[in-house]
């Protein structure tokens, strides 16, 4: 009972938490060992969950063009802080991989008169409807006149999730948890439509955006970028959902995917806090151009050559991921004797095209900013980076070159930062 007050007042006031244990940590790899994990998503699992209690929940629409190595996302964020505060943004990231001094463009907006209708978002000037056959979403934009976007992503394979429950639980109980992570995809998606890219004439009094830290002033021209049905541009899509505090929830976190024009690779994963044993989630999706070739849960994301950089995290130059998994036909009783063929894969490629050196601390709101600076050792960076130059290998087939769009993120330490500090003991 200690334990779970602990764990209940921490979550709402950002206070350091105690070391529970992995007895307190639920994982939905776990729950799918021994087992197929592929599960098939439907209309309800990307339905806005809006809990009441502190949560982050977010809709990412990736977007690729493997010909012009043009690249980002566009999501919406809603938040609830402690149960009092609810608000939603815009964030909208462009940037092109093959040509990186001539595009670079974020925006992060806050929405106005918001709701959510099951899996469907309104805002004043923003709406993302998915259709009745839950096999394509229509998402427009005009709140910032900087970035306007009017984007409909076609799902090209199956959605997919971890098991039939995707939470991850923190708590001794699994009906009450303090807390829950949770992730849900569609791996491969079409994309068609147009983004407006547009420099607003400054007014005296306008508010400016924070520049990215490692790459100087936003770098754009005036523009229209258009998505058309025989382009070589593709979409990941991903729904996730947070509820509890991320520097509770996690001390890293590690993402990637890559497309080609065969195949996409997925692969998210995070690490706990020692609070939880720094144990690891890893989730990878590997397709076809229409198919599922497996969800794999034994993963290993590899950081080569990291260096330390100013901000002291030990940054990697480069990435390897291998993938082991099984197709999505392989029973829970063949996976249990053995007795299927394995899927591998590997991803390999080098951190060159850093967009952004993100400091979290400076992106959110300051009453929330006190609570977390408080924690020792939370000095929360995203690093983001996108390459037109990685390699992706599915079983021994050949070698694949393909876009991929990568982020490695850093939110708390040990007390002293050394070459070992991502896999803290």
């Amino acid at each position: 009972m200690l334990k779970w007050i602990q764990g209940g007042l921490s979550a709402v006031t950002g206070i350091a938490e105690p070391e529970y244990g992995s007895d307190y940590i639920h994982t939905v790899t776990d729950r799918v060992e021994g087992k197929q994990p592929f599960c098939e998503t439907t209309r309800e699992d990307f339905c806005w969950l809006k809990p009441d209690h502190t949560n982050v929940e977010t809709v990412t629409f990736y977007f690729s063009d493997l010909t012009t190595g043009v690249v980002g996302f566009a999501q919406i964020i809603h938040s609830n802080i402690v149960g009092i505060h609810t608000q939603a943004q815009f964030t909208f990231r462009i940037f092109n991989s093959k040509k990186p001094d001539e595009l670079n463009l974020w925006t992060s907006t806050k929405l106005e008169d918001f709701r959510v209708e099951g899996p469907n978002f309104y805002a004043k000037d923003l709406s993302l409807e998915l259709n009745e056959e839950d096999n394509e979403y229509h998402f427009v934009s005009q709140v910032n006149e900087k970035s306007t976007v009017d984007l409909t992503f076609t799902r090209l394979t199956p959605g997919c999730k971890v098991g039939e429950d995707p939470n991850t639980y923190y708590g001794d109980n699994l009906e009450e948890p303090w807390g829950k992570m949770r992730h849900v995809f569609w791996p491969r998606n079409s994309i068609r439509g147009t983004i407006n890219l547009k420099k607003p004439e400054p007014t005296e009094n306008e508010e400016q955006e924070e520049e990215p830290q490692e790459t100087g002033k936003s770098v754009y021209e005036e523009q229209t970028i258009t998505f058309g049905p025989n382009d070589k541009a593709y979409s990941m899509f991903v729904m996730a959902f947070q509820g509890m505090k991320p520097h509770h929830a996690a001390k890293a976190w590690n993402f990637m995917y890559f497309h080609s024009e065969k195949h996409t690779a997925v692969l998210m994963e995070f690490v706990t806090p020692k609070s939880y044993a720094n144990t690891k989630v890893t989730i990878g999706i590997l397709t076809s151009d229409k198919d599922i070739l497996a969800v794999t849960t034994n993963n290993e994301f590899s950081h080569l050559d990291p260096q330390i950089d100013s901000v002291g995290w030990n940054v990697p130059q480069s990435v390897s991921i291998a993938y082991d998994g099984f197709s999505p036909e392989v029973t829970d009783e063949q996976v249990a004797s053995g007795d299927y063929k394995k899927v591998t894969a590997k991803v390999e490629g080098p951190l060159q095209n850093l967009i952004e050196r993100i400091d979290v601390m400076n992106e959110i709101p300051n009453f929330i900013k006190t609570i977390v600076s408080g924690v020792a050792g939370t000095k929360p960076y995203i690093y983001q980076y996108a390459e037109d130059n990685f390699t992706l290998q599915v079983d021994d087939q050949p070698y694949e070159h393909g876009v991929a769009w990568t982020e490695v993120t850093f939110i708390s330490e040990s007390d002293v930062i050394t070459e070992e500090a991502y896999n803290e003991s």
